[in-house]
């Protein structure tokens, strides 16, 4: 087995152009492996501590140096030595240095960077593919390997647009039948379909951070009306084929536990936004509600899934953070039946397998999600095949974001092999 015989890192640019960490860890086989984390601009409250410098002079007060620093200088030297293999160790080890709830101290970008290059290098090490080399790490190894289904983020809002609607994401979802490269497809089909129309319509076709569109719309029906007639020009049949979802981003929207959307004048109560995500439910094929109230409206998620959870994926991504006590929580609420699981917002891939595996002994559908603020890694494609993800989030399908759609194609073909030997 190999140990880790050096980490280094340094500031790079991610798709926002903000500051990033990327670290390299060096193997004593001399394996070496690099990797990026992201960052989102809908962050929960909950989420693992991003470091960042707080120096206006440099990058807006984004820059991250302080978590390079703590790479360098901090968590490097003290996993150093390492069996590279042993990844709850080095985790646990790197949780341990920063003796923080949150990683509020060494910061939870610096850590989670250390924590996926450390299970590439020895992936890498061990002649494995990542995806593979990751399910060891589970108590009990998800049956068979499948890529999960994509869901594609191809009209956005929110804080994720300068305008357009509220609601932060429009997700489009092949029906979970078709294999990971009709999906895809499908999804790049129906993304410039959907191109188009904007254009005959005299719509512009600005994108926003994930690379969806963000034309400004006076309500978010306005959204789903363009969206299903852009589905309907294609030979891909609405309400079979496709279906719709929502990330609502709630938590955005709320003021002193009263709602604000562009489809209803004035503050409206969580019973009326109830009200109105079960009108677009039935009327627009809506499969998928993610984050519909805010982050602590724990009574209104509990009413919600009560209502729509039977037929629709009630999703808790603020909610949860991939926290497992936050999700212990929303379990013992019975307000969700799928979750969101981004590593950086944990901190640690350990931690990040935890949370997954949990969801996954309790029946939750698992989506595992980039952030609006993407690298060039796609090491998120390979853990959400490890884990037996059901869905990916991964953006719309074009710009940087089609790195890891591209993984997922690759992860694809290498187990078609490996099912043929």
């Amino acid at each position: 087995m190999a140990k880790i015989e050096k980490v280094s890192a340094r500031e790079i640019l991610d798709s926002r152009a903000n500051p990033t960490v990327e670290v390299t860890v060096s193997l004593s086989d001399g394996t070496t492996a690099t990797s990026s984390v992201p960052s989102g601009a809908s962050r929960g409250t909950y989420e693992a501590h991003e470091l960042r410098d707080n120096d206006p002079s440099r990058y807006g007060g984004n820059g991250v140096l302080k978590a390079v620093e703590s790479v360098n200088s901090v968590l490097g030297p003290g996993i150093n030595g390492m069996e590279s293999t042993h990844q709850q160790d080095v985790d646990k080890k790197m949780i341990e240095m920063d003796g923080t709830q949150n990683k509020s101290s060494l910061g939870g970008n610096a850590i989670l960077a250390i924590s996926q290059a450390v299970a590439k290098a020895s992936a890498k090490s061990s002649l494995l593919p990542l995806s593979i080399y990751l399910r060891q790490f589970l108590s009990q190894h998800t049956e068979g390997h499948r890529i999960p289904t994509p869901l594609f983020n191809i009209m956005e809002g929110g804080k994720h647009a300068d305008s357009g609607a509220d609601f932060q994401e429009f997700l489009l979802i092949p029906a979970s039948s078709f294999d990971y490269s009709a999906s895809l497809q499908i999804g790049v089909d129906i993304y410039k379909s959907l191109k188009n129309y904007l254009k005959d319509s005299n719509l512009p076709t600005t994108v926003a951070d994930e690379g969806g569109f963000a034309p400004d719309f006076s309500t978010n029906l306005e959204a789903l009306k363009i969206i299903r007639a852009a589905i309907e020009t294609t030979s891909h049949s609405f309400s079979k084929d496709i279906f719709l979802g929502l990330d609502v981003a709630a938590s955005g929207l709320v003021s002193n536990r009263k709602y604000s959307i562009k489809d209803r004048s004035g503050q409206i109560d969580p019973s009326d936004l109830q009200a109105f995500y079960k009108t677009i439910i039935s009327d627009y094929s809506i499969i998928y509600l993610e984050d519909p109230f805010a982050e602590d409206d724990w009574e209104s998620w509990k009413d919600l899934y009560a209502e729509v959870g039977g037929n629709t994926l009630v999703v808790g991504d603020d909610l949860v953070s991939t926290n497992p006590y936050r999700l212990q929580t929303a379990l013992n609420n019975n307000t969700i039946n799928a979750i969101i699981v981004k590593p950086n917002q944990i901190g640690t891939i350990t931690e990040a397998l935890v949370v997954a595996e949990m969801a996954r002994f309790k029946n939750l559908k698992v989506i595992v999600s980039h952030r609006s603020g993407e690298t060039a890694d796609d090491f998120i494609a390979d853990f959400a095949v490890a884990v037996g993800a059901d869905y990916v989030k991964f953006g719309a399908p074009s710009h940087e974001r089609i790195i890891k759609y591209n993984r997922l194609l690759e992860i694809e073909q290498e187990l078609l092999k490996l099912n043929s030997l």
